[in-house]
């Protein structure tokens, strides 16, 4: 399977995931974008994976069922004039030959959800999250709870070290430069901002990233250990529970400039 960046607007990728000639697109902000895609491609539309209902996610839908006339596979939280098919937490759907598994992760909004691909034919296994998940970052709580956040990346956190995380925006140097606030001690977070910064100087993307090192240096997947509850207790002092800590972290990154 070959998996393709599609850039748009100010920070939002599009992704386009295609096999033999077939392909399905992942949160279509941008209907002319992801279109030119599959036409440069030469690739048939097979369907069209929605993560949650914020308009950069799902502007693009109305003109892409209109021209394709695919199944768009979307959380049930979403209203929209296209026909959607609604999934949730456990559901299977089969698409390029393969069977995604649908979670729910909500915290970004009230109904986000990923869909995960598991190990096959010597490829590791992707996760396309959203915006619940980002490189050396989380989405922001506009719907959530700290609580449901804090238990959604739990079980991001527990899928395969391999997987490739398909995030939706380019956030990462901006989260990486938080990160290296909470954690200046941390090695391995030092090295992927280096690996980060040439590979954005070079014009490329930063994603996907893999859970192996989003455990490494990703603060919002760290929020227990003691290293980073020093750091928000420096700026909130003594909290009470893991999800008080996990506020306080999230509140932080809000303010941080």
């Amino acid at each position: 399977m070959n998996l393709i960046a599609l850039p748009a607007f100010d920070d939002n990728y599009i992704w386009l995931l295609e096999h033999n000639g077939r392909a399905i697109v992942v949160d279509p902000g941008d209907a002319t974008i992801a279109s030119e895609a599959l036409t440069k491609h030469h690739l048939t539309l097979e369907a069209i994976l929605i993560t949650h209902h914020h308009l950069d996610h799902t502007a693009g839908l109305p003109e892409l069922e209109k021209h394709y006339g695919v199944r768009i596979f979307a959380p049930k939280e979403i209203a929209m004039s296209v026909p959607l098919h609604y999934l949730g937490h456990g559901d299977e759907i089969s698409l390029l030959g393969q069977v995604f598994v649908v979670l729910e992760v909500p915290g970004h909004t009230a109904g986000h959800i990923a869909y995960f691909l598991p190990a096959h034919a010597n490829q590791s296994p992707l996760l396309f999250c959203g915006d619940t998940l980002f490189s050396g970052g989380c989405g922001r709580l506009f719907e959530g709870t700290p609580a449901q956040m804090l238990a959604s990346l739990d079980q991001l956190a527990e899928l395969p070290s391999d997987t490739r995380l398909v995030c939706a925006h380019e956030y990462t140097l901006s989260n990486l430069r938080f990160a290296n606030t909470v954690e200046p001690d941390n090695a391995a977070l030092q090295r992927y901002t280096l690996h980060c910064q040439t590979l954005r100087q070079n014009g490329q993307p930063t994603l996907p990233s893999t859970l192996a090192i989003e455990r490494d240096i990703n603060p919002f997947l760290r929020s227990r250990l003691p290293s980073v509850r020093q750091s928000i207790a420096q700026q909130f002092g003594t909290l009470a529970t893991d999800a008080d800590y996990f506020a306080a972290l999230r509140e932080w990154k809000n303010n941080f400039r």
